[in-house]
Parts: C-alpha cells; sequence; structure tokens
C-alpha cells in the first residue's frame, strides 16, 4: 500500500486577494462623511472557496465592490494577483477587473433581447472590439457546462429564472477569471434553481482552482463554502 499522501497547506496557495487595513468612507469631507467599512484585513487564495455573511447594513456589499475594482477604497492596500491596485489608474483598473474578475449578481443583468450565445459572448468581444469564431467556440463550450446548448440561439428573456442565472455565469467565465464575485447569486431563485447555481460555482471552483467570494444570507450555503467571513459593523472580527 501507498503512503496517504499530506493534504495540501491552503495557505501555500498563492493569494489571489489581500487586503491590508481597508477603510471606505462616503461623502469624504463633508457634514455627511460616513465610514462604512472600518480596517479590513482579508486574504483569500487561489482555489478557495469563502463565504461572507452578516446583517443588512453591515458592509458586505461595499466590501465586494471594493474587491472587484468598482470602487476604491479611502484608506488601506488592496492587491488582486498580486498587482497594488490602489495607486492604479482608471483604465489599468479596468483592464485588471476584465482579465482577473468575474461577476454574477442577484439580478442576472441580461441583454433580453439578446441570445444565449451572444450574452455570453459578450463580455469578451467588448474587449476584442468584433467577435471571433475562438470567442464563439469559448462561448459554446462554457454554454455546454452550464446545460443549455439547446438554448443557445433562444432570447434571454424566454429563459427561466434559473437558466438566465446560468447564463450569467457562463458569461462570468468566459476571460477565465482567477477570481470569481458573486452577490446574493441565489437570492432570486427556487431551491432546486439555487443548488444547481451553486454547483456550478462549486464545479468551477474546483476544476479550475478559481477563488470564490460569495455573499448569502442563506446559512445553508454558506455552510457548504470552505470558510465563512463575518462582516459585522463594517468589521470582519478576529
Amino acid at each position: 500500500m501507498h503512503p496517504a499522501q499530506p493534504e495540501l497547506d491552503p495557505t501555500a496557495k498563492p493569494p489571489v486577494v489581500e487586503l491590508v487595513q481597508v477603510h471606505k468612507s462616503f461623502n469624504v469631507g463633508e457634514p455627511t462623511e460616513v465610514e462604512v467599512l472600518h480596517g479590513i484585513d482579508l486574504v483569500l487564495r487561489s482555489g478557495e472557496f469563502v463565504a461572507v455573511m452578516g446583517p443588512s447594513g453591515s458592509g458586505k456589499s461595499t466590501l465586494l465592490n471594493i474587491v472587484g475594482l468598482l470602487d476604491r477604497p479611502t484608506q488601506g492596500q488592496l492587491k488582486i494577483n498580486g498587482i497594488e491596485t490602489t495607486t492604479l489608474a482608471d483604465h489599468a483598473l479596468t483592464q485588471l477587473r476584465g482579465r482577473s474578475i468575474g461577476f454574477v449578481f442577484q439580478y442576472h443583468h441580461l441583454i433580453g433581447a439578446f441570445s444565449t450565445l451572444e450574452n455570453v459572448m459578450l463580455p469578451m468581444v467588448g474587449l476584442q472590439g468584433y467577435p471571433t469564431s475562438a470567442i464563439e467556440k469559448r462561448a459554446l463550450e462554457l454554454i455546454d457546462s452550464v446545460g443549455l446548448l439547446q438554448w443557445r440561439d433562444t432570447p434571454a428573456t424566454r429563459l427561466s429564472g434559473g437558466q438566465q442565472q446560468r447564463v450569467a455565469v457562463a458569461r462570468a467565465l468566459i476571460m477565465q477569471p482567477t477570481l470569481l464575485l458573486a452577490d446574493e447569486p441565489t437570492g432570486n431563485l427556487d431551491t432546486k434553481s439555487a443548488d444547481a447555481v451553486f454547483e456550478l460555482f462549486r464545479q468551477v471552483n474546483r476544476a479550475h482552482g478559481t477563488a470564490v467570494l460569495l455573499v448569502t444570507h442563506n446559512p445553508l450555503l454558506a455552510g457548504r463554502c470552505d470558510r465563512t467571513i463575518q462582516v459585522i459593523d463594517g468589521m470582519v472580527p478576529r
């Protein structure tokens, strides 16, 4: 018999996200200034599947927007794939976000008049400037992987809620991101559809080592993640 292989230390995997003392304030310098995030430290490594939980208004979505480079921290450091982002110009942030981060939200944000194929191709076509056979091939592979190949030419408005969310997952993956951010992606779905979407995230996470940060209010889904981060009053308790 061969000796059992030791488990790999998860801390040996490269960090995809690193936050050091990240603060976020709104209306800075005005009488209505308010600080929403208060010195958050966070490391998310390649291959990790992490849930983010906390009460409404705790700062979860603000944290996700900062990690997703949709907003900038007021203070602190944020690295994505080892790149310090807080000093990058807007166009450099846009490029890094487009190439490294996939997004899935509670509302799928598909273009209703576009087909499944066109919606999935959109991020890569936007970067390339025009569609190519290679982009279409990649999109069809993803559509097949989420079980929607027979609906490739169906307009998004004719798909069910669960199908639309699976299209959104495929679209988020077309750039082969190292980080997948999901903000209540199953919040509008029935239990069966929610489970199917969650399993899609898990498959991508395990097959490609994609780091997943999932905001959810569902403790059952959080319990299926590798670990859970609690955000309380804009802080992550140690």
